[in-house]
């Protein structure tokens, strides 16, 4: 090892062009969602730095991408004193609320125009202080009391997110930067899983697991966990830079590197402020992170200025608050349902709650491991979680507040609904009724369900409460009898008028023509979703074909792996299901061959996204034309995007798109396309 000027000129120089291109590649990946390196590739310049500073150690410094895995364990945390302080936010829940305080802000102002406001989502994780000098991270923050916080510098500097340092000219000398540090849904639950693997105790929720983790006194530990941060604002700064607007502001932090909002918009008083609100609330279960409201601010600084601040509020900025997404309450009960495929689900029956905007008295316990892992008994004291449309599920259970009374949880022997052994097969948590949709009345009502559903064959004017009535009295027992049932028999049923029989009647008559991917998908064969589906469909091109394949060939269809292929196998190596299946043929259920299947499919290998409405078809419509196609349909806007559908209302994937310089078509150009390849609306293909 060398040391000091014994450092040669070229391993400086390395280490400098290996510490600027991680950094890139950091920016890329963990800002921009936007990688260009493989991460082999990524790791080789990693190793390559570690291994030149571990041969010269003077050639480290504190801002080094090699710095961020964590030093030694703290005893204990360091207060800071906020010279500026970290101000709380008014909150309300309501529409008039909001316009109280904009009716107010325009009177302190002696204005009448409506403000322009910015606005984005609040994120529900924990608010951190940044510090940069002469642009090198020198102290990270916690909130505190919103005067004196933590110093938890060696955590955050774990934050692949949190630049280390800044390098371009126009930083200021002192820049404090705030944000907030949370953890994206999908990561969460990854940890989660890999801590359950591993025999580790889980993370309650990603909030919890956020504030845990910065908390860390090892620095290690905070290193492992996944934690990322969005920026909302500045303190202290010490230079020229002077922005006009909160939007100036986010804009120069995203573009000295910093990790900001893509759903921030600047609006137009109350109406606007109203409308973001809605918007925000309509999309807040697919944003992929936990928010609790959104966060709306005066736009104008020098307005903000004027307004003020309270004693621990500023005037100029609200918290809208979205209905709480968790709650506490009461197990009343542990019920058992059977599914489709015969899973039996434990439930937990609930003493009822307002959550995410509405009363749950039910929630799921997934299977009997969780319960294991909850160590959820009868009459306990839960914690449960509803976001968006996502069934409600036990978080955690309170044992401090458990009953002396209360019961433990066990499997029952038999089925709920037929009475069949109830089996666990080897490898599986699930439990299962061991007996078929023939036998066992739940898993024929659930699959008739899933038959009918949006997605698969969308059989209109098919509901839950008609498909329990018609299992109870036989009159179906698999898909094709359904086709079988005339008006006369259907108007016999409880509700079902005639003109309610007839609309069913010719609703099932228009459902005879379909897609072979629908079709596949109405099947209920296990872990084959619509994505899955239309790869089957694709790859085979007729269900002869598919019914025929063995593992292996089944194992050769693009994203198909030896689990889902042994079950699409073992489904049509059943004779009862066979015949059910070669039955819907034989009643009439047709469809056209799949385009390509004779050949490569015109979009075969393409990644697209759709953004915004459409008028002429749904979203869910546009997706399944683009996969019959050939093409690859994702939720984000990445450099490897082929194309972007934008319609009215499309917000940031449309601006990526065009900062990527990703092509983007109006919703005439992609239905040319459409119409080009037979999949246009109305079409011959048409999928209905």
């Amino acid at each position: 090892m060398s040391s000091g000027g014994d450092i040669p000129k070229k391993a400086r120089e390395r280490a400098a062009e290996l510490r600027e291109q991680i950094r890139y590649h950091n920016h890329r990946y963990y800002v921009l969602d936007d990688p260009v390196i493989a991460d082999a590739e990524y790791d080789r310049l990693f190793d390559e730095l570690v291994a030149l500073e571990a041969d010269h150690p003077d050639l480290v410094t504190d801002d080094s991408p090699t710095q961020r895995i964590g030093g030694e364990p703290l005893t204990a945390f360091d207060s800071v004193r906020h010279q500026v302080p970290m101000l709380s936010l008014a909150k309300c829940t309501t529409v008039e609320e909001l316009e109280d305080w904009l009716k107010r802000c325009r009177n302190r102002l002696e204005r009448d125009e409506p403000l322009a406001l910015t606005c984005e989502p609040k994120i529900d994780g924990v608010a951190v202080t940044l510090l940069y000098q002469d642009g090198r991270l020198t102290l990270a923050a916690t909130r505190g009391d919103g005067e004196t916080g933590e110093d938890i510098t060696a955590n955050v500097r774990t934050l692949k997110a949190v630049p280390l340092s800044l390098d371009a000219d126009d930083v200021p000398a002192l820049l404090e930067v705030r944000g907030e540090i949370y953890m994206a849904q999908a990561d969460f639950q990854a940890f989660n899983a890999a801590a359950l693997e591993a025999g580790e105790k889980p993370l309650v929720n990603p909030r919890n697991g956020a504030a845990g983790s910065l908390r860390q006194l090892d620095p290690k530990v905070t290193a492992r966990r996944p934690l990322t941060l969005f920026c909302y604002g500045v303190g202290r700064i010490d230079g020229d830079w002077s922005p006009a607007t909160q939007k100036a502001v986010l804009d120069g932090l995203a573009g000295w590197g910093f990790r900001v909002n893509p759903e921030v918009e600047v609006v137009t008083g109350a109406e606007g402020a109203e409308a973001y609100i809605d918007a925000l609330l309509e999309r807040r279960s697919r944003l992929g992170y936990d928010i609790d409201g959104v966060v709306i601010k005066v736009d104008d600084l020098s307005l903000q200025r004027r307004l003020g601040t309270l004693s621990r509020t500023p005037r100029w900025a609200l918290a809208f608050k979205y209905p709480a997404e968790e709650a506490t309450t009461r197990v009343l009960a542990v019920d058992f349902q059977v599914g489709r495929t015969g899973a039996v689900t434990p439930v937990a029956r609930l003493e009822p709650v307002f959550v995410g905007g509405v009363t749950v008295s039910n929630a799921t316990l997934h299977n009997m491991d969780e319960i294991a892992r909850l160590d959820l008994h009868v009459g306990d004291t839960v914690m449960i979680r509803r976001a968006g449309d996502v069934i409600p599920q036990v978080m955690a259970v309170i044992t401090a507040k458990r009953p002396k009374d209360a019961e433990p949880v066990s499997l029952p022997d038999g089925c709920p609904s037929c009475g069949s052994p109830i089996v666990r097969p080897e490898g599986e948590v699930v439990a299962r009724c061991s007996a078929g949709p023939r036998t066992c009345p739940a898993q024929r009502k659930e699959g008739l369900k899933h038959f009918a559903s949006r997605l698969a064959l969308d059989i209109d004017g098919l509901g839950d409460k008609l498909v329990e009535q018609l299992v109870e009295a036989d009159l179906v027992r698999e898909p094709a009898d359904l086709f079988r049932l005339g008006a006369d028999t259907l108007a016999g049923l409880e509700r079902m008028g005639e003109k309610s029989a007839a609309n069913l009647v010719a609703a099932l008559e228009r459902s005879r023509e379909t897609t072979l991917a629908r079709l596949i998908y109405a099947l209920g064969i296990r872990e084959v979703g619509t994505a899955t589906a239309q790869n089957l469909a694709s790859h085979f091109g007729s269900l002869e074909a598919l019914m025929a394949a063995d593992q292996a060939a089944l194992e050769a269809v693009p994203d198909v792996g030896p689990v889902v292929a042994g079950h699409v196998h073992a489904y049509f190596r059943d004779d009862e299901r066979r015949a059910a299946v070669e039955d819907l043929v034989e009643v009439g259920v047709h469809w056209p061959a799949p385009p390509g299947a004779g050949g490569p499919a015109p979009l075969a290998g393409e990644t697209w996204v759709l953004t915004g409405s459409l008028e002429s078809l749904s979203r869910d419509e546009a997706k399944e034309r683009l996969q019959a196609l050939g093409a690859k349909v994702t939720g984000s806007v990445s450099g490897k995007t082929d194309c972007v559908v934008a319609g009215p209302g499309a917000g940031s994937k449309l601006d990526k798109a065009r900062k990527l310089d990703v092509p983007v078509l109006d919703e005439a150009e992609f239905l040319e396309i459409l119409n080009r390849h037979g999949q246009g609306v109305g079409g011959s293909d048409d999928a209905g």
